[in-house]
């Protein structure tokens, strides 16, 4: 059982890949952006970044879920930014079965992204604030790290790869 936590800036394409990945492994995808409450996706539509006091009850949600799907012995991919430290902490912690992907890309590739996607609450204007909160992950977070230059299919294609070597092949 392995729970794939996906993360990155806004744009970089973690529901995207996740939910190829989710398709391609049979299993179940999580999107993070679901569990936030309508104040928080009301406060990004509106331009308005969100604080680490909007964020700590979306990602004990988040959490929550993750430990749900764990104790069914569900495997699954989970898309979310989790863009700090903290905030992963929340989400991995000490959970041996819970790994970490890092999304990486340029703030000018992600912008042209953004300025590109229809339908989405989070307006490009917010960049700015992903990339300033962003906390790369450290070498102790044992995370993979992709490019997210390549096309979708590569970018997995890479990612089981990396997930097989590791032995996470359920």
């Amino acid at each position: 059982m392995t729970i794939a936590v996906i993360m990155g800036v806004s744009g970089s394409g973690k529901t995207t890949v996740a939910g190829l990945l989710a398709r391609r492994r049979g299993w179940s995808l999580v999107e993070g952006d679901a569990f936030h409450p309508r104040a928080n996706v009301e406060k990004m539509a509106a331009g308005i970044p969100l604080t680490d006091e909007d964020r700590w009850p979306w990602l004990r949600a988040i959490a929550a879920e993750i430990d749900a799907r764990r104790a069914r012995g569900e495997s699954s991919v989970v898309a979310s930014s989790v863009l700090r430290r903290a905030y992963r902490v929340i989400l991995i912690g000490d959970r041996s079965d819970v790994l970490l992907v890092y999304l990486k890309g340029s703030k000018e590739l992600i912008s042209a992204r953004l300025k590109s996607r229809r339908g989405h609450f989070m307006p490009p204007s917010l960049l700015d604030s992903q990339f300033a909160t962003l906390e790369e992950p450290g070498p102790d977070e044992t995370p993979i790290v992709l490019s997210i230059g390549p096309p979708a299919e590569a970018i997995v294609d890479e990612l089981e790869r990396q997930l097989d070597q590791r032995g996470h092949t359920t």
